[in-house]
């Protein structure tokens, strides 16, 4: 029981450092445009 004392912070704090890094993510608008890297590979570039 004693391993609980250090595995339950533990966890409170990933879970906490993973959704400062979620938020983070949000707020510099990593999510924005899901489907233009999607689409980009289907067309050539066109540099001559």
């Amino acid at each position: 029981m004693s391993v609980l004392i250090f595995l339950i912070p533990l966890a409170l704090i990933l879970s906490i450092i993973g959704l400062l890094a979620f938020i983070w993510a949000i707020k510099n608008k990593q999510y924005d445009d899901l489907d233009g890297n999607a689409k980009r590979i289907l067309f050539d570039d066109e540099s001559n």
